[in-house]
């Protein structure tokens, strides 16, 4: 099984379009002076459409270019407000010297809420989109590859659509094929799929893998957050057995855990042996894995973040990080004070939906930020910081120092949890 009816989670199509071949500048052409644009996020975004269009930026006055986490820095954002603006949900560092220009406004959203921003009813509606897809399947359909997300809600709906055909990009399954009538310009560019590339988990690292993986037991349910810890702990679970995924994101270490057995998929309650996503990101040879590969299947966020949808899986475990961590269990995964590093991304969707099948929520990160001289648990948030996921959807937090239980606990019991996961040094500070 390599495929599943995602349409009750994503908008009806748009009527068959009139696709058409021509020349990159000819498609570019169509968007109107003024127009938002909607661009894939991670290893999704379309490299070579992106340069074609910096290239011929002076046929606009203004063009609004909204997107989430970039990997990358990309040429429209040496000219912002010249004519390019931007905004994001999840930004990220290519984001900061825009940011600094003031041409960058920021867009409160969890993953969830993505798929309802750009739509024609929606509070951003897309008057683009700009993606890239794989060569064709012999049946004649196209991939969007390594991203679905909300990405497949603005195809369907968004005036006009324009595809880089990338050879490089891997086919995958699932709401990630696409017809070729919803598309409006076909265009052959071939360009890099961008890696997310990491070094390999240190000491720290791996000592708070360890106690994370202690939680996952047979036959669980899981999903993980980008990180070194998330990786590092998939790299520990090759003694569990009927492990699986659902999951906003996949990268290297999902490759491992099939390798090693330890991920069959035969006990989730929904989706059983496929691995379920909306996102992957990796290296090239993860590419390579994902390419045609029948276990793994491309799911809108309307489906991999849906409460009814995680609401059903049994034995879920859900592995996140943050910035900071009040003694309340508030929790910061997004800004330093009130300057913005990241975004909520699925965190607070994938904290509910554990909580509503006794699954397990874990906020992982090490103990100490600043080569040991900041405190993460910390008795309030820093002023201006953000609340990513409240203080009611706080589970388990784990550090170098242990885990803190505190769903159903008062607060008190709370604040003495975290403390003892502090590190030492700070102990006294938090008392």
């Amino acid at each position: 099984m390599t495929t599943m009816d995602f349409d009750a989670y994503l908008p009806p199509r748009s009527a068959p379009r009139q696709t058409r071949e021509g020349t990159v500048e000819q498609a570019l052409r169509q968007i109107p002076d003024g127009a938002r644009v909607v661009v894939p996020p991670m290893s999704a975004t379309p490299l070579g459409l992106l340069a074609a269009l910096d290239d011929v930026r002076d046929g606009w006055t203004d063009i609004e270019i909204a997107t989430g986490n970039l990997f990358t820095h990309v040429p429209p954002l040496d000219h912002p407000n010249q004519p390019f603006r931007f905004s994001t949900y999840q930004t990220s560092g290519p984001l900061r010297d825009v940011e600094a220009a003031g041409a960058l406004q920021h867009i409160p959203a969890t993953y969830a809420q993505v798929p309802s921003l750009f739509r024609p009813d929606g509070p951003l509606p897309a008057d683009a989109i700009l993606i890239q897809v794989s060569e064709p399947a012999p049946e004649g359909t196209y991939s969007l590859g390594t991203s679905v997300g909300g990405i497949v809600d603005v195809v369907r709906t968004a005036p006009l659509v324009i595809a880089q055909i990338n050879p490089n990009l891997p086919y995958t399954f699932g709401a990630a094929e696409l017809r070729p009538d919803e598309l409006d310009w076909l265009v052959p560019l071939t360009s890099d799929v961008l890696e997310l590339r990491r070094s390999e988990p240190g000491a720290l690292e791996r000592e708070i893998a360890a106690s994370v993986a202690q939680l996952v037991t047979d036959g669980a349910t899981l999903q993980f957050g980008i990180g070194g810890v998330p990786e590092a702990t998939m790299g520990m679970l090759g003694d569990r057995r009927d492990l699986g995924i659902h999951s906003g994101l996949i990268s290297d270490g999902v490759m491992g855990m099939v390798e090693s057995g330890a991920l069959t998929g035969a006990e989730k309650a929904t989706a059983a042996e496929l691995i379920i996503t909306t996102e992957a990101a990796g290296t090239a040879r993860f590419f390579s894995w994902i390419d045609r590969n029948p276990a793994v299947c491309m799911a809108p966020a309307g489906y991999t973040h849906s409460l009814q949808v995680l609401a059903q899986q049994s034995n879920f475990v859900g592995i996140n990080s943050a910035v900071q961590v009040a003694l309340d269990g508030t929790i910061n995964a997004e800004s330093l004070g009130p300057r913005q590093i990241s975004g909520p991304g699925g965190q607070p969707d994938f904290a509910a939906g554990a909580m509503l099948n006794e699954g397990i929520s874990v906020v992982a990160m090490p103990a100490t930020a600043a080569r040991g001289q900041v405190s993460r648990i910390v008795k309030q948030l820093d002023p201006g910081a953000v609340v990513t996921t409240p203080r009611t959807l706080a589970d388990r937090v784990v550090t170098e120092f242990g885990q803190a239980e505190l769903a159903g606990r008062t607060l008190a019991a709370r604040a003495d949890a975290l403390r003892r996961i502090a590190h030492p040094d700070f102990r006294g500070d938090l008392a």
